[in-house]
């Protein structure tokens, strides 16, 4: 963090722009919103914005975007806000949802502070770093967005999340996004006990990936996870093909029939993992 010597003494434009935006219930705001407020046109407004940023009164999150500094901050003159909030306000109502790591943070499955938050989205889009978070937008088809719920940040602001099932499910599709699949394995046995075995079968044959399948249906069976007649549900629909237990690492290891997997993680491994 860096700090600004300034006094943060708002003069009658600065403090109308302030006071709107706060009466608006928008201290995350954008370049259109404030030629709105202060009837002024873009480069003028651009310019207004320059200076409350380098008086320490507004953080640039992004091109176009910003957030206004609490003033009980003091100098303070860098502030992100809440992050799933900025996430929300970075897609401007395009669709999207917080997923993988951060859906697992939300849903009370990672043990570490995450400085990654992904989001899923519609179109690619090029990672955005502000204030030491990275912003990381992973690409999906309109079909994949199912399995979607609110998660209240505040009592006014809330964003859109995968739910627990479905966070689940897409950590086991990409655990690149997770930390591997290892960090997958400890978020699902830390919920085991709200998981609702049924939703992650479903969601796992809408995806229909054999890969996922695989790997559920392992981990179900090996953390006693549901029942023996759910783990033969996910078992009939697998093929000869083998696949590695986590893709990010080498394919080493033994193979596991009945999964058709290659074991590049161990049982052992991932039982530890659950009693520590």
């Amino acid at each position: 963090m860096r700090y600004n010597n300034n006094i943060k003494t708002l003069g009658p434009q600065a403090a109308r722009l302030v006071t709107t935006l706060y009466e608006q219930n928008r201290p995350i705001f954008r370049l259109k919103e404030v030629q709105k407020i202060l009837h002024s046109n873009e480069a003028s407004s651009r310019n207004f914005v320059r200076k409350l940023v380098n008086r320490g009164v507004v953080t640039r999150l992004k091109p176009g975007l910003f957030i206004l500094v609490p003033y009980e901050l003091g100098k303070e003159a860098e502030y992100m806000g809440n992050p799933f909030i900025v996430a929300r306000e970075i897609m401007g109502g395009k669709d999207y949802f917080l997923s993988h790591a951060t859906a697992m943070e939300i849903h009370g499955g990672v043990t570490q502070p995450q400085l990654v938050v992904n989001i899923t989205t519609l179109k690619p889009r090029r990672s955005i770093a502000a204030q030491g978070i990275e912003f990381r937008f992973i690409h999906s088809q309109k079909r994949y967005f199912f399995g979607l719920s609110d998660h209240w940040v505040t009592k006014q602001e809330k964003v859109k999340v995968s739910d627990l099932e479905r966070t689940i499910i897409d950590g086991l599709k990409q655990p690149e996004y997770c930390g591997g699949l290892t960090e997958v394995a400890k978020g699902l046995w830390m919920r085991h006990q709200d998981v609702n075995v049924n939703r992650l079968i479903s969601y796992a044959m809408k995806i229909s990936v054999g890969a996922v399948i695989r790997r559920l249906g392992f981990l179900l069976e090996l953390y006693k996870i549901g029942t023996s007649e759910d783990w033969e549900i996910l078992s009939s629909y697998l093929t000869e093909t083998y696949v590695r237990l986590d893709p990010l690492l080498p394919p080493e290891g033994k193979f596991l029939r009945k999964w058709r997997l290659q074991l590049n993680v161990t049982p052992e491994e991932l039982l530890s993992v659950v009693r520590t």
